[in-house]
């Protein structure tokens, strides 16, 4: 934590950190700018109590299983308990084609997630496809579906990354990304 503390100020860059359980959300938000709240920890209240009672935000991802309106309600869960700072992101629900892509991506659930709420809606296409080659067109779905913003696992070299290399972008296809990701949201945006 520390370090990532370090690197995240001498770039001038927010840390985001997933926080798993209740005796690390002190610790963590010591060093942290954001509490991620993973797909599996959805509905962890203790946690989302927790969260609640801090006053960074809390970047919640929607659970594997769970339906728009239960995903509302463990964000509302947090802003009971005092943290009206809640950002979404959609990173697909489970599915039944798992050995081709990692989750299904419901990009229908970004602007209908808008039209539910004034909390910002990302999308994590890289936890969605769960194989690079799918990541760029999804991430750019999203955008196109309204989304605020988008998250991808991004490694010098995927083959040798230790955990989710199968999904994990280049730094090359990343900048492609941001171009194309850019020129479909100057054209949703008008």
């Amino acid at each position: 934590l520390a370090i990532h503390r370090k690197v995240a100020d001498e770039l001038n860059m927010d840390m985001m950190t997933e926080v798993l359980d209740t005796r690390d959300v002190a610790l963590v938000g010591q060093y942290t700018d954001i509490f991620q709240v993973g797909a599996r920890n959805m509905q962890n209240f203790a946690l989302l109590k927790a969260l609640g009672q801090q006053a960074k935000p809390v970047l919640l991802k929607r659970g594997m299983s769970a339906t728009l309106d239960e995903y509302l309600f463990a964000a509302e869960y947090i802003t009971a308990f005092g943290n009206p700072n809640i950002i979404l992101m959609e990173r697909g629900i489970r599915g039944f084609d798992a050995k081709y892509t990692r989750n299904v991506f419901d990009v229908a659930a970004v602007p209908v997630l808008q039209s539910m709420t004034h909390l910002p809606v990302l999308v994590d296409s890289s936890h969605a496809a769960g194989k690079a080659k799918f990541v760029e067109p999804l991430a750019l779905a999203g955008i196109a579906a309204g989304a605020q913003g988008y998250m991808v696992e991004l490694h010098n070299e995927p083959a040798k990354a230790l955990v989710d290399g199968d999904q994990a972008l280049t730094t090359v296809q990343f900048a492609q990304l941001v171009q194309q990701a850019q020129a479909i949201y100057d054209i949703v945006a008008r």
